[in-house]
């Protein structure tokens, strides 16, 4: 029954509804969330190289949209797929390959002299982050224990962490030493897949077995929510995550071009506004997890989502004094959602963990390119400054929260201590 606490099996000492207490496995998490920022730079490594490609072939700024397209198709089309033939015949050797793709991505790259070439090797790169998302967000379910938003906010901010990474290997490396240089740092894809062999050595011998137990507590969690109700709550999330990645598109994108524009600030003054910004969002992003873990996920997908409103609705008309302050306060709050979205949602349906978080994670990927083209023609159409007095508005979105079912009836802190494995 929609907005009741679903019937549910009477939980023993050290259970919940959804989950018992178990071992929380930290080593496996931080592998994971290195990998993650390991694949993530290397993915955001490519537009930071665009002015160095578009020099040498000669591409139109329509051609550098076609590059961005390939990876942003490729990262979110087949990731649900990925994810649900996960569920359905797990593969723990899948996070070592896709390792093997990013390899294969980068080496492509560093001798690409012609456009084809060029999207080839941007193809790759999204099958490889197409292939390691939905799995390794699956292990961080697996090696969670009790803390399932901590785990998934760790597993998120190694590839937050990640992203801020690469333009700045891009500036150090590529810039200075030339396109060739991309073989080398491809190597790091070596040291990734050696670290995920590891883990999925785990998985196969601890992993699976967790995952089997979570699925069967979860499912005698969500049993009384009618099918059309878990249909409605994916939607609302989907919608949720629209919110939250069109605005972060806004922010990420445009917000030193807005900062020098409104401003007169120089290029590396703006930068380091766009620093500020992206380290909170990764303080943000921690600080989700472990809250939704301990007070409930809906309030925090709820606080996340609308909290930013007031801030939102200041920050094109404040000084610059205030801009800085209000950005990261946007950037914290904003990015704590994630987290307990995609951990709510793989409990609303327990056994497709790898196709939720495909689906979620393919979905943010789409959605941020999309918003960071429609809003870069609103941008030219108006002003850098409409946009962000659009953009305003966004965290309204977060009032379809409160459609969200209760499916966590015993909160985290009420729980018995868990014991972690370092």
């Amino acid at each position: 029954m929609q907005g009741t606490r679903p019937a549910a099996v009477p939980a023993a000492a050290g259970q919940t509804v959804t989950g018992r207490a178990e071992e929380t496995v930290y080593r496996v998490i931080l592998a994971i969330s290195f990998c993650h920022l390991l694949n993530d730079m290397m993915q955001s490594l490519l537009p930071s190289i665009y002015p160095n490609f578009k020099a040498e072939l000669g591409l139109s700024f329509v051609q550098i949209g076609l590059i961005t397209l390939v990876v942003q198709t490729t990262a979110s089309i087949l990731q649900p797929v990925v994810g649900l033939y996960a569920d359905w015949r797990p593969s723990p050797l899948a996070l070592p390959g896709g390792a093997v793709f990013s390899l294969a991505a980068l080496e492509v790259l560093s001798v690409a002299h012609s456009y084809g070439l060029l999207l080839l090797g941007a193809a790759l790169l999204g099958v490889g982050s197409s292939v390691f998302h939905p799995e390794s967000s699956r292990v961080a379910r697996m090696a969670a224990g009790g803390r399932h938003g901590l785990a998934q906010s760790l597993f998120q901010v190694g590839g937050n962490s990640g992203q801020a990474l690469g333009p700045l290997a891009a500036a150090l490396v590529v810039v200075r030493y030339g396109q060739s240089s991309l073989a080398f740092i491809a190597l790091l894809s070596l040291l990734s897949g050696a670290v995920l062999w590891t883990v999925s050595v785990w998985y196969r011998h601890h992993g699976l077995e967790r995952l089997r137990r979570a699925a069967t507590r979860g499912f005698a969690a969500v049993r009384a929510l009618p099918h059309g109700t878990t249909s409605r709550a994916i939607a609302v999330l989907l919608a949720l995550v629209f919110s939250k990645y069109i605005y972060l598109s806004s922010l990420g994108s445009y917000y030193t071009f807005y900062l020098i524009h409104r401003f007169g600030l120089s290029v590396q003054s703006a930068q380091l506004y766009l620093f500020a910004f992206l380290g909170a969002a990764a303080v943000g992003t921690v600080v989700g997890g472990a809250m939704g873990d301990r007070f409930g996920r809906r309030y925090v997908i709820w606080a996340s989502i609308l909290g930013p409103l007031p801030f939102t609705l200041l920050l094109p008309y404040a000084s610059l004094a205030w801009t800085g302050p209000l950005t990261v306060i946007i950037g914290f709050i904003l990015a704590s959602a994630f987290p307990a979205i995609v951990v709510y949602a793989q409990e609303l349906m327990p056994g497709r963990v790898g196709m939720i978080s495909g689906l979620f994670f393919g979905f943010a990927f789409g959605i941020g390119g999309l918003g960071a083209a429609l809003l870069g023609l609103l941008a030219d159409a108006t002003s850098i400054e409409f946009v962000y007095r659009v953009c305003a508005y966004l965290p309204l979105i977060g009032l379809l929260a409160g459609l969200l079912p209760d499916i966590e009836p015993v909160p985290h802190h009420e729980l018995p201590s868990e014991r972690a494995v370092l």
